[in-house]
């Protein structure tokens, strides 16, 4: 399956789920935000989240300032 995370391309070998894809970016336990083909995905819907070939996936970091 081909993703594009951040602009760039990601081959996986197999279908993710948003949970999947965090837990396979590292980024578990992590203050982002995901947002697929536009559309925010909230985090309570990441297992059940389906990503598909060509999915254009952006992770959004929280940083803290001040």
């Amino acid at each position: 399956m081909r993703l594009f995370i951040n602009g760039e391309t990601a081959e996986l070998p197999t279908e993710f789920t948003a949970r999947q894809l965090v837990e396979h970016l590292k980024l578990t336990g992590a203050r982002i935000a995901l947002e697929v083909n536009g559309e925010i995905v909230p985090r309570s819907t990441y297992p059940e989240r389906r990503l598909n070939d060509g999915d254009r996936v952006e992770v959004i970091h929280a940083v803290g300032g001040g």
